[in-house]
């Protein structure tokens, strides 16, 4: 069999899911999902657009910087970036959203569905102010599902352990990856991306 198009045979292979892999998922955030949010200093953010194409952004500030407002509203503020808005471009026209949160050193990671609103409510604006600065608009999350997720894949990853991290300098850098993917006369090189980078975090 090649391409697997039931559901029975993708059952099949895989077998049921256990009893507390099906219970674990929660229609709010607890103790425990507020806590690991708190000290997550990354998010992967997923949205769909209307034509079905599917996006995913990472999204990172100090730990904590996803504030759980109440068990069923979290509030992610938008920092700057490349201005492509691919991701809220997607929530105007469909507002389904997963989270993946990410806490260096920790292998479990948490997984939040619902839906997203954005916002740009001065007062709502003005409690994600950093250097002086506040985020264009925040996302307003009504939290649908909420679960732990096991640590197998950041285990064979080995994503925390410093012995597999690989050296920078064995990639291009990102200008270079520009240059040559855009066909661009030079490149910009690392530390001046870093150093641009640096003065437009907020």
């Amino acid at each position: 069999m090649a391409a697997i198009t039931r559901l029975e045979d993708l059952r099949a292979l895989y077998g049921e899911a256990r009893e507390r892999s099906r219970r674990k998922v929660l229609p709010a955030i607890d103790g425990h999902s507020r806590t690991f949010i708190g000290f997550s200093p990354l998010v992967m953010l997923s949205s769909m657009g209307a034509d079905g194409r599917a996006d995913v952004t990472p999204r990172g500030d100090a730990p904590g910087f996803v504030t759980v407002e109440d068990p069923v509203t979290l509030l992610l503020p938008d920092r700057p970036g490349n201005n492509r808005l691919d991701t809220l471009t997607n929530l105007i026209d469909n507002p389904a959203v997963g989270l993946l949160f990410l806490i260096p050193g920790i292998d479990e990671t948490l997984r939040v569905n619902g839906r997203a609103e954005i916002r740009d409510d001065a007062e709502l604006l003005a409690r994600f102010v950093v250097n002086g600065k506040a985020p264009a608009t925040v996302l307003r999350i009504a939290v649908e599902e909420v679960y732990i997720h096991c640590a197998k894949a950041l285990m064979r990853s080995g994503a925390w352990d410093p012995a597999s991290h690989l050296p920078r300098e064995r990639l291009p850098s990102m200008g270079e990856i520009m240059r040559d993917q855009l066909g661009m006369a030079t490149a910009e090189t690392q530390a001046e991306m870093l150093e641009r980078y640096r003065a437009t975090l907020y």
